[in-house]
Order: C-alpha cells, then structure tokens, then sequence
C-alpha cells in the first residue's frame, strides 16, 4: 500500500495496486465537508478519474463518521448568486464521480449525514458497516437537498421511500439500507475495508471500457444529470436565502433544536 496526504491531512489517498482509496481524515468535525476537503476532492478526484492507473476507487472515513455533512460552522451565506457559485464547484468534482466510466465503491464506515449520505450514494456500489447509519439531515437545517442526493436516493430506492427518508429526516439503520437497496450489503465494521478492497480488485479486474459503458447507460436510463444539478444549484440558493436556514444554522450553534414554526 502506498498513501499521500493532503498538507493539512484533510484526505488521505491510499493506493492499493489499481485501487485507489479515497479516506476523509478529520475524525474530530466527523469528516465534515469544510473547504479544505472540498478543495481537496475537486482537484484529485477528477485526476484520479482519468488516470489510467486507477481503475477503481474505494470512498471512506477515518474514526467514527463516514461524513457529516456540510461543515455548517462555515455556513450562513445568503447571497444567491454566491451560494449557486459555490455549489458549482462542488458540482464540478461530485457530477464527474456519479458519471465516471471507472466503478466507484462507498465503504460507509459509520455515521452518513446530509452531503455525507449524497456522497456515499454518488458510488456505484455501497458497503455499509454495521455501526453505521443514513440521515438526510437537512430539514433539521432548513435546507435543500444537496449534492446530488435526490437525484441518486429516488433512482435506488424510488421517489415515495426517498420521500420519506428526506422529508422525515429519520434514521435509516444498516439493515433497511440493505433492505431498501440503500446500500450492497451490511458488514461487521473490522471487515468493511477489507471486503471494499476484495470487491474492487474484482472490478479493477474487469472489461473497463464494458464496465464504463454500462455506467453510462443506467445513468442515461433516468434522464440528463446536469439538468438536475443545474436545478438543485438553484433550490440551494433559494433555502439558503431564507430565515429558516438561518434558523437552522443559529439553532446548530447554539445547540438548541430550532424553531422553523414562525419562519417564513
């Protein structure tokens, strides 16, 4: 195995043969998606994606969390037009992983919130440990869906079961992941990496140009991705714009559960 760092250690890239492992490394924010890892993921993934050393890459986290979400510390923009410039570019690194030709593999380690369960489900295949669980977090924010999730959650699962799970912010527990289609399979946690390695070697092993146009073909089944983006870029911008989020946001530090009821 061979790994490289990001300066600030934010990521790590671990490569295994022709695997890469991608692992989020700040186990104290429950690998949160501040603008360090962000940064990092926006110009290593798409290098990583057309490097034709690297036939198979294998997301996780370190410690506890897969990845908690947004690092909601840093939010509380409400200029739209600054808010759809961010989501762009995050839109630029997390639309090229949901399209890639080369199989993506989630290894879902613990806790997935908000953008930390999109992430997992832009991979083609996801391995949930038996620790973990799924949480579309963002209601309790007062927040629009980000990050591709209602796109990928209604095409695994269809549009009423998404519903619920984004609408009630509920838990969904490892074995109705696997029930729902959420995820491949629940794994003990010592064993997650592990069968992640396995089964990418399996793909890394394979027909790449038939794996990569049989990719292309489910995703061209649901209609065009970028549309989505475009239009998520937009719904974003309009919650982040409104005093519900700043209430989510002001409740999150305070600790307090927020009040949305006099919101408008």
């Amino acid at each position: 195995m061979q790994a490289e760092t990001a300066p600030d250690d934010a990521v790590v890239f671990e490569r295994h043969h022709d695997v890469m492992v991608v692992r989020l490394n700040s186990p104290a924010t429950r690998n949160a998606l501040q603008p360090a890892v962000k940064q990092h993921l926006e110009s290593r993934i798409p290098e990583l994606l057309t490097d034709p050393s690297v036939r198979c890459l294998v997301i996780t986290g370190s410690g506890q969390s897969f990845c908690a979400g947004g690092d909601i510390n840093n939010m509380g923009e409400r200029d739209a037009p600054r808010v759809r410039r961010r989501m762009q570019a995050t839109h630029s690194w997390a639309q090229r992983l949901l399209t890639a030709e080369k199989p993506v593999i989630a290894a879902v380690n613990g806790s997935a919130a908000g953008a930390g369960f999109s992430l997992a489900l832009l991979c083609d295949i996801v391995l949930v440990s038996d620790q973990a669980y799924f949480r579309a977090a963002f209601p309790g924010l007062g927040a629009a869906p980000d990050l591709g999730l209602a796109l990928t959650l209604p095409r695994a699962i269809g549009a009423s079961r998404a519903k619920d799970i984004l609408l009630t912010n509920r838990r969904v527990e490892p074995d109705e992941a696997q029930a729902l289609g959420i995820a491949k399979r629940v794994v003990a946690a010592d064993q997650l990496l592990g069968e992640a390695l396995e089964l990418a070697a399996e793909l890394a092993a394979g027909p790449a140009t038939s794996l990569g146009l049989t990719k292309m073909l489910v995703n061209g089944a649901f209609g065009p991705i970028e549309e989505f983006f475009a239009l998520e870029a937009f719904a974003q911008a309009v919650a982040f714009g409104s005093d519900e989020f700043a209430e989510g946001v002001e409740a999150f530090r305070a600790k307090r559960k927020p009040d949305f009821s006099k919101r408008g």
